[in-house]
């Protein structure tokens, strides 16, 4: 019987992974559809990726799937031969990284979850399918110039910090669950206007859009691909970015430049910084801001409490 899991602590899977002698490709992918049961469709995916070195971090449920991953160059064709033979992964539109150091994930982790994003939606009537209009990156910077036109970021508060499109409405929520009541309150008496979703790679407007339409928004807009496919079509097309900062990603790369601008601070000492860390002290580990002096500073911890703490555990480990 093959492991259907991993089986090594973090720092071998690092080391296994600094020591790889090929690049690696960071991509993404999203779709929701049908499946019947997500347990036995994600023990035949980790077989078959498992096989291909595939690192990554993937979630699927009855609605679908979620893919966030790395390849081996060598085996990216083979991978998507895969997908092909694969009757809900087949024709998958895949997104590729916009800054890559081949490190993105340093394992392979697929999950089943009741749904492939938490949205918080409990409506029996409420039906996901009926989503907005998909439009092309020229078609978003064309009606972002538009009067009566809202542009509705539909990330996490985190994310936006660091990178945004110009005059976008941006929630101050942490989760996605949280986001979509705020976003129908921010949008409360404006139905009627034209309105553009985006997120990193599309898989959030999906929902948003569709729910925004069942509350009664009727010219309801999405960015097609996220703003990982505008940045690639903004070069590829030599046309106009009117996103600044970074993009913000959930792998170890924690965020890729999209634009030269820093429009965050440091959350230590307030300098320009979008450099997001984890704290170091396993107690908090907390996401944020810091710049790399106040990171050699603080030991890269988020406060003077969790740089004590951090600095008696390893004391105590040591007099062990």
């Amino acid at each position: 019987m093959s492991r259907l899991y991993n089986i090594y602590n973090k720092e071998e899977l690092m080391q296994r992974l600094h020591a790889e002698p090929f690049q690696r490709k960071t991509i993404s992918f999203y779709r929701y559809c049908k499946i019947f049961s997500p347990q036995d469709f994600r023990d035949s995916l980790f077989l078959a990726w498992d096989k291909w070195q595939v690192l990554g971090r993937i979630y699927v449920a009855n609605e679908g799937i979620n893919a966030q991953m790395s390849i081996p160059e060598g085996n990216y064709e083979a991978f998507l031969q895969g997908l092909q033979e694969v009757p809900e992964l087949c024709d998958m539109p895949i997104k590729v990284a916009v800054e890559d150091d081949g490190k993105s994930f340093h394992k392979l982790v697929i999950k089943v979850r009741k749904k492939i994003v938490q949205d918080g939606i409990d409506d029996p009537n409420f039906d996901p399918s009926q989503v907005g209009k998909h439009i092309s990156a020229e078609e978003f910077n064309q009606y972002m110039e538009e009067p009566d036109t809202v542009v509705v970021d539909m990330r996490n508060s985190y994310e936006s910090e660091v990178g945004h499109f110009e005059n976008a409405v941006l929630p101050e929520a942490k989760t996605f669950r949280e986001e979509l009541p705020e976003v129908l309150q921010l949008l409360q008496g404006q139905e009627d206007k034209k309105i553009l979703l985006y997120c990193t790679g599309g898989i959030r407007c999906e929902k948003a859009s569709a729910y925004l339409k069942y509350h009664g928004y009727q010219d309801v807009n999405q960015l097609y691909g996220g703003i990982i496919h505008y940045a690639h079509e903004v070069n590829r097309k030599h046309i106009p970015s009117k996103f600044i900062g970074k993009n913000f990603v959930f792998d170890n790369r924690l965020g890729e430049r999209i634009s030269e601008e820093v429009i965050s601070r440091c959350h230590t000492c307030g300098t320009p910084c979008d450099r997001h860390i984890n704290c170091v002290n396993d107690s908090c580990h907390k996401l944020f801001l810091q710049c790399e002096a106040c990171s050699e500073k603080y030991d890269s911890c988020c406060q003077v409490e969790c740089q004590e703490e951090l600095h008696f555990t390893k004391v105590k480990t040591q007099s062990l």
